[in-house]
């Protein structure tokens, strides 16, 4: 190997580093100790004779060498892949499990498989929505990835957005009706936003009932959308029939939810290819009807 030869185990060491902004969560998803990636990148700078990154309070970030290099760096490690692809033998469909959010797997996630199925259509994936809680704990088993809501800054895996939950209505519905309690249509327990919900509905001492329950969003979306109920969604999820319920409603503040992908161990090509293309469209998007 010469100076100027780009070993593929150093490009993915960088682009590890340079999704994650962390030596330390690059390790984790590499399965190699902080050390050894440091070192990886490192020989990557001698060898190109640049540095690539610089420190950040909240970790590393790329300069402007890095930034160039992570376009050819893309494009290296995709037409290493595809030649040898190409030249393996045949073998039959690959599958792919993913567990997410019914709202992701209805709003964000379709799109997203369609554009990875036009380059990849050997891989198949088996798509499973519903509550997250208990997905991660599943991984190898029933799962290859699982797209998971979380308490803000909590829970394992690697975070792809920021969700503010927010109170959502018809566009008529006013939450200051005469009435003695508040319908809200909700999702069943174990959902975190319900518990969000109703812990912030106790504390502000608004009278509330549950006047709706269901695990789907469209079920909970066409009962709030005909002035039933309210109810509470992820603002980058928020459905176009209802709007925005704030405190100038009447209604309590709620949380934020880190959305974060978790990966089983040891996983296919197929199932890493998947993953890496969810944590960069997910992440370098803004998210879906963001609107207040």
């Amino acid at each position: 190997m010469t100076a100027s030869d780009l070993d593929p185990e150093l490009l993915r060491a960088f682009l590890a580093v340079a999704d994650h902004r962390s030596f330390t969560r690059a390790a984790a998803i590499l399965n190699r100790t902080q050390s050894a990636v440091s070192v990886q990148i490192r020989r990557l700078e001698e060898r190109l004779n640049v540095r690539l990154f610089h420190r950040t309070r909240s970790g590393v970030a790329l300069n402007a060498a890095g930034h160039e290099l992570l376009v050819y760096a893309r494009r290296l490690l995709d037409l290493n892949a595809e030649a040898v692809d190409a030249l393996r033998p045949r073998k039959r469909d690959a599958v792919v499990r993913l567990g997410v959010m019914d709202d992701y797997g209805t709003i964000v996630i379709p799109p997203l498989l369609a554009h990875f199925a036009r380059g990849r259509p050997e891989i198949r994936v088996e798509i499973e929505t519903g509550m997250t809680a208990t997905m991660p704990a599943r991984l190898g088993e029933d799962y290859d990835l699982v797209i998971a809501m979380h308490p803000e800054r909590s829970g394992s895996g690697e975070l792809l957005r920021r969700e503010q939950a927010v109170w959502a209505a018809a566009a008529s519905y006013s939450a200051r009706p005469q009435r003695p309690t508040l319908p809200v249509a909700l999702y069943p327990p174990g959902c975190l936003l319900r518990e969000w919900a109703t812990e912030a509905l106790d504390a502000a001492g608004r009278p509330w009932r549950l006047a709706f329950v269901s695990r789907t969003l469209a079920a909970v979306e066409a009962i709030a959308a005909q002035g039933l109920a309210i109810t509470v969604v992820k603002a980058g999820t928020l459905p176009p029939r209802l709007r925005v319920l704030s405190e100038r409603d009447g209604l309590p503040p709620l949380p934020a939810a880190d959305i974060r992908l978790h990966r089983a161990r040891n996983l296919s090509r197929p199932a890493t290819l998947l993953a890496d293309h969810l944590q960069r469209a997910i992440s370098e998007s803004a998210p879906y009807n963001s609107r207040s």
